[in-house]
């Protein structure tokens, strides 16, 4: 198995040469040019080849590599992916998606009736849905606060989060990439202010995991769950939750589980037989995002977005929902233009430019936009052709 390569120094956001060589590493189809890519992550050609091989191995080895060489194999796997977040191996629990790790959380933490939780208007459908159902259960006061789609600072947003917690606040729920606007969130100081307070952070990072340059730790919280199939480039079917150790005995199987320590972190993950080269191939899909350093990979996406940005903020009618200053997003921008439903303009980007985008309801003013997400394959010149498309949307709806 490869080992998690050093990642490399500094590179410019705008070395088209050098960001040619790892657009060259993608294979997107020549059908259309796709700018949504915040649902999952392309995988490089290297890591997909390495994953049909070890999906090939499997195959043929069958339960012998289950019962023989998965379990070595495995352990190998979580203690790249540890070392990568920067978190103990016993703090670490695969899943197979951030909504199951959230769902873990979620319903495994030991809330009683009458207890608060703070959210926001923007976090995640279905990370909601799972919040509302435990609070059906568990008699839970929810409190939603809205966050500005272009905030003022930090202290601002830090500040609603802390006049929604009330005496029975006992967790808060942040999303650290907002899914519908790009907005990045000021996590590590809203839970340096929970924590202040005696108050729980749970931290959804989908979004956010592989595409900004930091490590768990970093947010300050004893609860994170994350996506491996979107920024980091692993197959569909992984993702992670990470919870400080300390944090793990008190937080109850979501699965059926007897057997296991009760500060063991894997009684949180009895879920039956896996698929293993998925997760094997997290570690190729690391040695690949390492080899151009997370940094670096977190500037050059911003770069994309920012230089669409910049270009159609100013155009008559367009109204950009993500916020001005480009340090609060990275890779992920929605847009609108007056006059025409963001359903339509989806259209007429893909019928009349070849451009696919997603709809996303923002849930702040009652409207929705047009998310556009470029990846690391994504040419100026497929930007220039989108700028291109939402000027003319836009000199229609105006005339």
């Amino acid at each position: 198995m490869n080992r998690v390569s050093t990642a490399t120094g500094s590179i410019a956001a705008d070395d088209e040469a050098y960001w040619a060589t790892i657009a060259a590493q993608y294979a997107p189809s020549p059908d259309f040019i796709n700018l949504e890519n915040g649902y999952f992550g392309m995988q490089a050609t290297p890591v997909f080849a390495a994953f049909q091989r070890h999906q090939a191995t499997v195959n043929a080895e069958n339960s012998y590599f289950l019962r023989e060489r998965f379990e070595s194999q495995l352990e190998d796997v979580m203690q790249t992916l540890a070392r990568f977040c920067g978190v103990q191996r016993n703090e670490l629990l695969l899943t197979r998606n951030l909504i199951e790790g959230m769902n873990i959380l979620l319903q495994g933490y030991p809330f009683e009736a009458g207890d608060g939780v703070v959210c926001a208007t923007h976090d995640y459908d279905s990370v909601v849905e799972t919040l509302d159902m435990v609070q059906q259960r568990r008699q839970l006061d929810v409190v939603r606060i809205r966050v500005p789609l272009d905030p003022e600072s930090d202290v601002q947003i830090v500040q609603l989060y802390e006049d929604a917690i009330t005496a029975k606040t006992r967790v808060i729920l942040v999303t650290h990439l907002v899914h519908r606007t790009g907005q990045i969130m000021p996590v590590a100081k809203i839970a340096a202010m929970a924590w202040a307070r005696g108050v729980d952070v749970m931290v959804d990072a989908a979004h956010s995991f592989a595409q900004l340059d930091y490590r768990l730790p970093d947010l300050g919280a004893d609860f994170v769950a994350v996506n491996l199939h979107k920024w980091l480039g692993a197959p569909l079917g992984v993702g992670a939750v990470y919870i400080r150790q300390p944090r793990i005995a008190g937080i109850a199987p979501l699965y059926g589980d007897t057997r296991t320590a009760v500060d063991n972190i894997h009684k949180l993950g009895h879920v039956g037989t896996v698929p293993p080269a998925p997760i094997l191939n997290i570690v190729d899909a690391l040695d690949f995002h390492l080899s151009m350093g997370s940094r670096n990979k977190e500037v050059r996406l911003r770069y994309l977005s920012q230089y669409w940005l910049q270009q159609v903020r100013a155009l008559p009618g367009v109204q950009v929902l993500t916020p001005s200053d480009p340090a609060r997003s990275c890779a992920i921008a929605v847009f609108r233009i007056q006059g025409i439903p963001s359903s339509q303009v989806a259209q007429r980007l893909m019928a009349d430019y070849k451009i696919f985008t997603v709809l996303r309801g923002i849930d702040v003013d009652g409207s929705d936009g047009v998310r556009v997400t470029p990846h690391l394959y994504t040419r100026l010149q497929d930007l220039d052709t989108l700028v291109a498309g939402i000027r003319q949307i836009s000199l229609e709806a105006a005339a």
